[in-house]
């Protein structure tokens, strides 16, 4: 029990110093101005968008796990999926890093360790699809020019007079595809594997299980296994409408993250077209996939890079910024708050067992 105290309270302490370290990195001059910038309106509406985003995908969650008949009240729902948030942005990797507390949390709510599992790996799995995909067709479209526009250079050389077209493409795009294609074509192949292929998993896990005869739980991974690949191949079979659901879900919630970043541009004075707004978030959404805690200063190079590229005022770019990180502040102290809701109950609820027994 001493020891399990300890290494709890060095988890708290290390998740307060990347937090504290997170938000020491944020450009406070910046945020302060473009706070003040706002009207209560531009907050209120702002602030709700957020607000319904993580709604939105709360209720795909819940979907999920209502697929899997191990259904979980969304207010606790989203309780898990804030407090998961926050690790994951103060962790290298803004992508991941939360879900052991999630599964941890889920299990102690009552669900059998496997839905718990199975209903984080589902939500995980449908929003990061859906997250590449829509990158990878951000992609496509500046590949194929979608909303360039092109203009003409007049040069001269040895007296003679050239048109040249001047194209606003910008950078080797294709750079950018192979590893999209690459990242969904695995994510693909794993849901196969999953599906139609659930005995080659279970034949390696059973090797494992060999080499751990000794240990009662390992020794029964295929089983566990053969019992997850059970409920997801039965979900897959008899909850289509609710797993058709769930992708729209997640279709609208990254319909309301372009809608932020329009809105965001919007508050600085950016009227982007169709090219520079695909040209920003792509840039964006590419450094946010690098190993940096909340990806503080991946995003803010990027950012720039893309405001300089396209000839855009470098004060936009920073009030930018500023907005985007008054809303990762927000959202974390939140998911903090939520954080320390969740081990409160957690313990609470392991209290009351053992009153119980």
């Amino acid at each position: 029990m001493q020891r399990a105290a300890f290494f709890t309270l060095l988890l708290w302490l290390i998740a307060i110093a990347l937090a504290a370290w997170t938000l020491a990195q944020l450009p406070l001059a910046d945020i302060t101005h473009s706070i003040s910038a706002l009207s209560a309106v531009q907050w209120i509406f702002w602030l709700g968008l957020n607000a319904l985003i993580i709604v939105v995908l709360g209720l795909r969650w819940q979907l999920l796990t209502q697929a899997l008949a191990a259904p979980v009240n969304l207010l606790k729902l989203l309780l898990i999926r804030q407090a998961g948030q926050a690790v994951s942005f103060i962790t290298p990797g803004p992508q991941f890093g939360g879900e052991p507390l999630q599964i941890y949390w889920l299990y102690k709510y009552g669900l059998p360790l496997r839905k718990a599992f199975l209903s984080l790996g589902l939500d995980r799995f449908f929003e990061l699809w859906v997250n590449f995909s829509v990158l990878l067709l951000a992609v496509l479209l500046l590949l194929a020019g979608v909303g360039d526009t092109l203009q003409y250079e007049t040069i001269k050389y040895d007296t003679i007079q050239y048109d040249i077209i001047k194209s606003n493409a910008i950078g080797d795009w294709q750079t950018a595809l192979l590893p999209l294609l690459i990242f969904l074509g695995l994510m693909f192949l794993l849901a196969w594997v999953l599906v139609k292929q659930p005995q080659w998993i279970n034949n390696r896990l059973e090797r494992i299980a060999a080499r751990w005869q000794h240990n009662h739980r390992l020794n029964n991974i295929n089983q566990h296994w053969q019992s997850l690949s059970d409920d997801l191949r039965t979900a897959l079979r008899t909850q289509k409408i609710r797993f058709s659901l769930a992708l729209l879900l997640s279709l609208l919630g990254w319909m309301g993250i372009l809608g932020e970043l329009y809105l965001i541009l919007r508050l600085v004075g950016i009227e982007a077209d169709v090219h520079s707004f695909l040209i920003i978030l792509v840039a964006m959404r590419m450094a946010l996939l690098l190993p940096m805690p909340g990806g503080v200063g991946t995003l803010e190079a990027s950012v720039l890079w893309s405001f300089h590229t396209l000839g855009l005022p470098a004060s936009a770019a920073l009030g930018l910024i500023a907005l985007m990180r008054v809303r990762d502040a927000i959202v974390l102290l939140i998911g903090l708050a939520c954080l320390r809701a969740s081990a409160s109950n957690t313990t609470n609820a392991q209290t009351k067992s053992i009153t119980e027994t």
